[in-house]
């Protein structure tokens, strides 16, 4: 393959952001990487997003060690991707809390997930060799939970599919601040290679109902102020909608894959080209919006094998 497939060549280590979102409340961002939150409350720590393996995981703890010594007993996972979950042993954590679809996402295709993620973008998967293996949550929900660390409240929440079917946020109403994972980006790209992209506008409404005063959004930096968050919400409704329409034409009119790709990036590119991992995204999202557009209502399965032929595809 003449280009590097997905971020096979990215290699440069991103500079990590340690941002106060809300009292006690902490968004780790990393230009685009994958970020992580945390909530102190009165005696105890929730993490949320473990990241990909233990020792980046340990990167979040010397974090939290800067401003707490308090345990960290929960991990709250927005949905099942490695690069969010396999570090989850690192915090030692009593319950690790997940939605039930998405902890059936992991029995379904967790390994197939990691295999492909591995593939894709092996600079994530630094001390890989540390993970003990697939994680399973302790703790499950339907729609919605509550978790109160001492007296502060959390409520993890499936308020629509968008970047899965499984996807939670995690609101903490005392500071009105909401961890969103990869349902809202800011420049950074939306990876919808397993999204619903019909589903995806209806949940970024859910979420601005609440009218929260910041995010700590999946990829990018803190949002900060309503400004900030309306703008990245209607960003990453803009970047959605704008991967799904040419496709669907393409998809309408009986045409090939590589039509879609093309579509999508005449319109997606003047607008994102410079967004952090949108070449990574690209070809997976264009692969899914195809398929939704032709009637594959669950998204297909992932693999280190498929990613490669859907590349060769694309490629020509």
């Amino acid at each position: 393959m003449a280009k590097a497939f997905a971020s096979q060549g990215d290699m440069t280590e991103k500079t990590i952001s340690f941002t106060e979102v809300g009292e006690g409340l902490y968004a780790f961002t990393a230009e685009g990487d994958p970020n992580s939150g945390v909530i102190i409350g009165d005696d105890s720590v929730m993490i949320v997003e473990a990241q990909a393996t233990p020792r980046l995981a340990n990167k979040v703890i010397e974090c939290v060690r800067s401003v707490t010594d308090k345990p960290i007993t929960h991990v709250a996972l927005t949905h099942y991707h490695a690069v969010r979950v396999l570090g989850a042993s690192a915090f030692g954590a009593q319950q690790i809390i997940m939605s039930d679809a998405a902890r059936g996402m992991v029995v379904e295709r967790g390994q197939e997930d990691w295999d492909s993620e591995f593939q894709r973008f092996p600079r994530l998967f630094e001390g890989h060799e540390s993970i003990p293996g697939l994680t399973f949550p302790t703790t499950t929900f339907s729609d919605s939970m509550t978790v109160y660390l001492g007296n502060r409240r959390v409520d993890i929440m499936h308020l629509g599919r968008a970047h899965t079917a499984g996807d939670a946020v995690i609101h903490v109403p005392d500071q009105n601040v909401m961890f969103t994972g990869d349902i809202v980006e800011y420049h950074s790209a939306c990876y919808c290679g397993d999204g619903h992209f019909a589903d995806w506008g209806d949940t970024l409404d859910a979420i601005k109902w609440f009218d929260v005063d910041a995010i700590a959004p999946g990829r990018g930096d803190a949002l900060v102020g309503s400004e900030m968050v309306n703008a990245a919400i209607e960003n990453t409704r803009d970047f959605v909608a704008s991967t799904y329409r040419p496709a669907a034409r393409v998809a309408a009119r009986g045409g090939s894959l590589k039509e879609a790709w093309d579509a999508v990036r005449a319109e997606c590119d003047p607008k994102f080209a410079d967004y952090a991992i949108y070449e990574h995204c690209l070809p997976f999202n264009v692969a899914r919006a195809y398929d939704e557009a032709r009637g594959i209502e669950t998204p297909r399965i992932w693999t280190a094998q498929r990613d490669l032929e859907m590349w060769e595809q694309l490629q020509g």
